[in-house]
């Protein structure tokens, strides 16, 4: 559970249960959240994008590193 706690340019400090809080920035937080609100947060691995970036790397890599 995290809760909205205020404001602040373009973050928004969100509380944890221990009291702690943290910045998450505006455009991670929905349009009508406001001060006061519960909100859940989630975070998911995008394997497609994952894959699309290490197979760029290796690619960079092995221009940089021939034989």
């Amino acid at each position: 559970m995290y809760i909205i706690d205020r404001f602040e340019g373009d973050w928004a400090i969100v509380e944890n249960k221990k009291r702690k809080t943290f910045n998450l920035p505006l455009s991670l937080i929905p349009p009508e959240a406001k001060e006061g609100d519960v909100i859940t947060i989630s975070v998911n691995i995008n394997t497609g994008s994952t894959k699309k970036l290490r197979a760029k790397v290796e690619n960079m890599a092995d221009s940089i590193f021939k034989d």
